[in-house]
């Protein structure tokens, strides 16, 4: 399996903010949400002098990710294809979960109810809920999955003007962001918050040292139980409805990733 991964080389980045229009551009984002963000971090005393520094933040596409545990979507067994290799794959998923062949952490717009659960159980505020569609949906960056499977790169690596943004398969050794990886990289993580965040930072000792303090979450959040109860009410109540013949619901529609068995 590949773990994709997004290296941040704080040296270079500049603040620009490059990478978080190129993303609103890409996804089309509302001007009130952001997949990507640049914050400033600084001036700030650290124990190696004076920091002023940026972090770009997004999903970290963690390795045992908060909100695939969160989300309250009836698990659905399911088989996945791996649009690269074909290689196929049954996992159990919810609305959100964690990609058993990239790595990613992606979200199956079909299938979330827009309860919001999710985006209040990542301690990074990775997550939105977009009220600006027809459907409320939780959205996030998703590593430009729809550009990786092309042969590209995320929008905002292609974007940056400093070359600031390293990414790549952690599990290639022969990839830069593995390589980076070898030589050492700072990761978001506390005693409390041990997620495997799979954005990383590298830079002068100063800046880690500013990010890490600022940046880093000391506890997890607790997501919303009224949400997550109230959600889940609806769906037993839809699935009730639809068992008796209530209601006339259409067929839902299968992700792009997800196969039927003659497809086989």
């Amino acid at each position: 399996m590949k773990q994709y991964a997004m290296i941040i080389d704080l040296d270079r980045c500049v603040g620009c903010h490059t990478c978080a229009v190129s993303c609103r551009a890409e996804w089309d984002v509302p001007i009130e949400y952001a997949r990507c963000r640049v914050e400033r971090l600084g001036p700030h005393e650290t124990p190696f002098g004076i920091s002023h520094t940026f972090y770009p933040a997004h999903c970290m596409h963690c390795d045992r990710p908060a909100c695939v545990d969160a989300c309250p979507v009836d698990p659905e067994e399911v088989l996945l294809r791996d649009p690269i290799s074909g290689q196929v794959k049954s996992i159990t998923m919810s609305a959100t979960w964690k990609d058993p062949f990239s790595g990613t952490v992606q979200i199956d717009s079909r299938r979330c109810i827009g309860c919001g659960t999710c985006v209040s159980a990542c301690p990074y505020g990775a997550r939105f809920l977009n009220t600006k569609l027809p459907e409320p949906k939780a959205q996030k960056c998703t590593f430009c999955i729809e550009k990786i499977v092309e042969g590209e790169e995320p929008a905002c690596v292609q974007s940056c003007i400093t070359g600031a943004r390293i990414f790549g398969d952690l599990n290639d050794s022969a990839s830069e962001a593995a390589q980076y990886v070898r030589k050492g990289v700072a990761r978001l993580e506390s005693a409390a918050v041990g997620i495997g965040p799979n954005l990383y930072f590298t830079g002068n000792k100063k800046d880690i040292s500013l990010l890490k303090k600022v940046c880093t979450p000391n506890k997890m959040p607790i997501a919303s139980s009224r949400r997550a109860l109230l959600s889940t009410a609806a769906r037993r109540t839809a699935r009730k409805a639809r068992e008796i013949g209530t209601f006339s619901f259409p067929e839902k529609p299968l992700h792009r990733t997800i196969i039927e068995e003659e497809d086989l």
